[in-house]
């Protein structure tokens, strides 16, 4: 039994290295056989009460033309929003923000969920009708964000981890009840700040518990390992990264019997650090981010829903319009938060007669989106303030 406890502990690349062992000593010897046993075990895929479900809901999610809307910024988040066009971050204007967007005539054809804070799954408009209801009539799924934000790693290099896993369980099933039918659990990792392996295996397992706990209460989970855009790195280093923070947590998903048809993920692009010296073209980024994912995550998963990370409007919608100009193995489309809401929030500027205009704002950029996932977007014609740049170093949600 002790060599099994031993087995559990050992991180992905150790793993990998250990099978080699033991297979070799399986053909000589008997000896490894109980470990052999016990790690077949261990990996079978559990159906729970919600699978079924779970599948379905990931599906819906993941379905041609559509992506996911993301307004769960933090109250304090969307504070900084609001003080951009001079509003005070209170409840009720808060409440205006997210009225004006979910409550947008058409959004469900290009809008498949809509990732809420806490408050909003609960907030009701002016005239008393359920945010959550406002999203079902137009045929969005309703999503919840479950962390409860990022602290400092002790040990590490500078680095940070993601708290929320204590009442995962009672909170997720609160939340179903509430009508939200899939979960977010963001957490980020540095390249100026290594990665070190430790920040690496805390994310992913931070993730992989969160997933089997949101499965468990009938919410798909999306597992956003964020590699940050901070830092004067190159491509192929932001790969290597990338395929190392993906290897483990694919690991760990396993480790903990997540249902892999009943996730969704929301990668970062494989991008140049922001402060690189040369951009990298839509063409390139996509070439790099496929072959990062192809090599990194099994087709079983349905949906790829990137996020943008700072990026213009324009740029995180060519860059998603690049990627799919030939068939990939999984619905490849976006999670897009400030590059839905920058120009609408512009537009808006708070004053109720401009509401309709902003909501229009929203549709033109939900619908270049929609082509991007089709693979039919241009950029002619797009705005200049869509094309400007998001990116704040050091940016915390």
């Amino acid at each position: 039994m002790a060599a099994t406890t031993h087995q559990i502990n050992l991180s992905s690349s150790q793993w990998i290295g250990q099978q080699h062992s033991l297979n070799r000593r399986r053909r000589g010897s008997s000896s490894a056989a109980p470990l052999v046993a016990f790690r077949r075990r261990s990996s079978a895929i559990r159906a729970g009460s919600y699978t079924e479900e779970l599948v379905q809901t990931a599906k819906s999610i993941a379905s041609p033309g559509r992506g996911i809307l993301a307004i769960d910024e933090s109250n304090a988040t969307c504070g900084k929003r609001l003080a951009s066009i001079g509003l005070e971050n209170t409840e009720t204007n808060r409440q205006a923000y997210r009225q004006l967007l979910l409550t947008t005539p058409g959004l469900g054809e290009y809008i498949s969920g809509a990732i809420l804070f806490e408050e909003t799954l609960y907030q009701s408009t002016t005239n008393g009708k359920k945010f959550v209801d406002c999203l079902k009539d137009e045929k969005i799924v309703p999503g919840i964000k479950v962390d409860k934000g990022l602290v400092p790693l002790p040990g590490s290099n500078n680095e940070s981890w993601c708290q929320g896993l204590d009442g995962l369980a009672s909170r997720s099933a609160e939340y179903y009840k509430h009508g939200a039918r899939f979960a977010k659990w963001r957490t980020v990792v540095s390249i100026p700040c290594g990665p070190s392996a430790l920040a690496v295996k805390e994310a992913a397992w931070g993730l992989a518990r969160y997933a089997a706990i949101s499965q468990d209460n009938g919410l798909v989970p999306i597992v956003e390992p964020e590699i940050l855009l901070d830092g004067d790195h190159s491509i192929d280093r932001t790969l290597e990264v990338a395929e190392k923070v993906w290897s483990e947590v694919f690991f760990y998903l396993a480790e903990n019997n997540v249902v892999f048809e009943g996730i969704l993920l929301k990668p970062s692009m494989v991008t140049p650090g922001a402060e690189h010296k040369e951009k990298a073209s839509p063409e390139t980024i996509a070439k790099y981010t496929l072959t990062m994912l192809k090599r990194r995550v099994p087709p079983a998963v349905p949906g790829i829903m990137f996020l943008s990370g700072g990026q213009s409007e324009v740029e995180a919608t060519l860059n998603l319009n690049a990627m799919n100009q030939s068939p990939n193995p999984w619905h490849v489309s976006f999670s897009y938060a400030r590059a839905l809401q920058n120009t609408v929030l512009k537009t808006w500027q708070g004053r109720p007669e401009n509401a309709e205009a902003g909501q229009k704002a929203l549709l033109i950029r939900a619908k270049a989106n929609s082509l991007a996932q089709l693979g039919r977007y241009s950029a002619e014609g797009e705005s200049e303030e869509a094309k400007k740049g998001m990116f704040v170093k050091g940016y915390t949600y």
